[in-house]
This record gives structure tokens, sequence and C-alpha cells, in this order.
């Protein structure tokens, strides 16, 4: 069993993986099983190993029969996007018919796909990239999830709520993860840089499309974007969120936050393993 550490307590993966359980539901993942220090894991420096561990996940833990994807598309790691579900329903206190938005949903479509699973949530999902969108609808339709998950696309990428966000929308909560870096030269450093910490060229393994990896201005743009045009709607959402990387970012969007009328801003902290990160949530 190889362990996970740092998650939400109500997070499954808290204590470990179970190889066996995992093989025992999705036989695909058991060429890529190896033995490292006599405990059972995965070449996580292997990029379809990475692929195939996480597609037993979510058949073995989620329900989810179907999930396929361009190798060019970012692979999430199931542990950890299944943790920001949980923070939210903490943040929720229990509301039930929760509608959530989810911004940039990608290929994968994976948060719309936990939430599900996990608190039976219906969602909205929106994204730039119209590919991306096929193939999440592929995903949905396949696991039979049309009634409780709807894509929309967002025609301009200078928007992130407006031209998404219908006059009669109400969510209860709006997530989103958004593009770390400012160019696509800073993000190829960024994938040199970890395929060099892992000692390969294990590339692909940190892959991404240009919308899943940066925005002009980096992640403190794209926030603050957000921001303001969640203050130009603000009753289109009980809360609104986001992952934010850059702990300095934080400050920034409290501080603008007060200028554009926030009553109430919150962050939550966010740890697996060694990456620490936090969601910001604020409400009007």
């Amino acid at each position: 069993m190889s362990k996970q550490k740092s998650l939400h307590l109500q997070n499954i993966h808290n204590n470990g993986y179970d190889f066996e359980i995992l093989v025992s539901k999705y036989s695909k993942l058991e060429k890529f099983v190896i033995e490292k220090f006599g405990k059972k894991t995965i070449d996580f420096s292997n990029p379809v190993a990475v692929k195939e561990f996480n597609k037993a996940l979510l058949f073995a833990y989620y329900g989810i029969t179907y999930w396929e994807f361009p190798d060019e598309n970012l692979c999430p790691p199931i542990p950890g996007r299944v943790d920001y579900i949980h923070h939210l329903a903490d943040l929720l206190e229990g509301k039930e018919n929760v509608k959530v938005l989810d911004i940039g949903t990608g290929a994968t479509c994976i948060y719309p796909l936990l939430g599900n699973s996990v608190h039976n949530w219906d969602f909205v999902a929106s994204d730039i990239d119209s590919k991306s969108l096929a193939n999440a609808q592929e995903i949905i339709d396949k696991n039979e999830l049309s009634n409780q998950i709807e894509l929309r696309f967002q025609k301009d990428e200078n928007h992130i709520l407006k031209g998404i966000v219908n006059k009669e929308d109400q969510f209860t909560v709006t997530m989103c993860n958004p593009p770390f870096y400012k160019s696509a030269e800073e993000a190829r450093g960024a994938n040199r840089r970890k395929s060099r910490n892992l000692g390969n060229n294990a590339v692909r393994n940190f892959a991404g499309n240009a919308n899943e990896l940066w925005y002009i201005g980096g992640e403190k743009a794209f926030l603050h974007t957000y921001l303001y045009e969640s203050s130009q709607l603000p009753k289109a959402s009980t809360w609104f969120t986001s992952l934010v990387s850059k702990k300095e970012n934080v400050e920034s969007l409290q501080n603008s936050g007060k200028k554009l009328g926030v009553k109430e801003f919150k962050v939550i902290p966010m740890s697996q393993g060694n990456k620490v990160t936090r969601i910001v949530c604020w409400r009007f």
C-alpha cells in the first residue's frame, strides 16, 4: 500500500492506495504495478502508468467507467482533485440541491465527475476549448450523466463568467483551477524542471494544452478578472471560489475584493504531500 499524506479527513485516499483492490476492479493497471521498498506502487514518472492509475481510482471508487482524453491534455491526480470537492462540502455546510459552476473544466471534466459521484451535486461546466468540451461531453454521455452535468462554451477568452452565466442561473458555488503561467515559454520551463527533478524525460506526465497551463498575465490576472466579473454578477452564486497556487496572490485578491464589495473572504489551506496550495472563497 502506497501512503498519501495531508488530504482532507473525508478523502477516501487518506489511508493510501490498495493496489490489490485497484487491480481487482481495473485489470489494465496490473502491468504497471511494481514493488518498491517492499510495497506495491507504480512508476509515477511514467505518464501511461499515471493515466491508468487515475482511471483505476475513478473506476474503483467513483463509478466512472469511461474516462478517455488525448495525451496532450493534463491528467489530473484524483486524490488532490477530490480534496477540493470535500473542502467545498465543508464550506456549504450540508446544503442540499447544490448546483456548481466549474470554470475551465477541460477535456477530463474531472470536478463534475467527482462532485456528482461523492455528493450528487449538479454541475454546469465551462471551457474556452471546443475540442476539450467535445471530449468532456463524450465522457458525460458514456457515464450517463447528461442530466447532472451541462457543458457551456466560453466564446470570448477575455471573459470568465460573462457569456457563461445566464440571468436565471443561481449557483450554490463556483469553482476553478486557474492556469498558473503567464506564457507558453514559462509553462515549458516549469515542465522541464519537473522532468529534470524526476531524472528522466517524462514530459508527457506534465502535458497540458495552452488553455490549461497559461493565461496572459498568469494566475494573478486570471483571478482578478474572475473577481471583477463576480462583482458584476454577485447574485449568480452564493460562493465564488478558486484554487490559488501563489501565496502572494491571496492578499492582492483580498484587497481588491474589499473595493468591489466582497462581504466575506475565506482562505482554506490545502496540502498534498509536499505541495501546498489553498482555496480562496468570497461572497457578496
